[in-house]
């Protein structure tokens, strides 16, 4: 079986979802030039730790992706079902960490939630029940395949 037709064997919304990963992992290479860089000319020789953060957030989230791709292939979801809630996941993935670099580009804080601005408190609630809900979503649909 050549590679297309491996890719194209697979689920619309799993192609997606492994673009989503390997887009947020080129992302945290290019931020690890950004972290390299900083520690290279600063003279404490660290990076913001914002920019810090967001570069290993950056890893973590495209590797975790990967594993919502693998779950979203094996879903016994519809691909609507799978497809809306690997993209709420992966949606909060991408603002964390574009937040992250935000924070790293200001250096306006080392901690955003010591003085959080408004709709920050917010937004994190949205975030746990996003991520964790698509998450359950997804391993849902896998549980119900596997049991048939």
């Amino acid at each position: 079986m050549t590679a297309t037709e491996l890719v194209g064997a697979l689920g619309v919304d799993t192609r997606i979802t492994v673009l989503l990963a390997a887009l947020t992992f080129l992302w945290a290479l290019a931020l690890g030039v950004w972290k390299y860089h900083q520690m290279a000319t600063r003279p404490e020789h660290h990076a913001h730790p914002y920019v810090d953060i967001a570069h290993r957030a950056a890893l973590m989230y495209s590797f975790a992706t990967v594993l919502l791709a693998v779950l979203v292939e094996l879903s016994a979801w519809p691909t609507a079902v799978n497809l809306v809630a690997v993209l709420v996941v992966v949606g909060f993935f991408l603002a964390a960490i574009a937040s992250y670099v935000v924070h790293g580009m200001l250096e306006d804080t080392d901690n955003q939630l010591a003085h959080p601005v408004r709709g920050t408190h917010a937004f994190m609630w949205a975030l746990i029940v996003g991520e964790i809900g698509g998450t359950a979503v997804l391993t849902a649909g896998f549980v119900a395949a596997w049991l048939g």
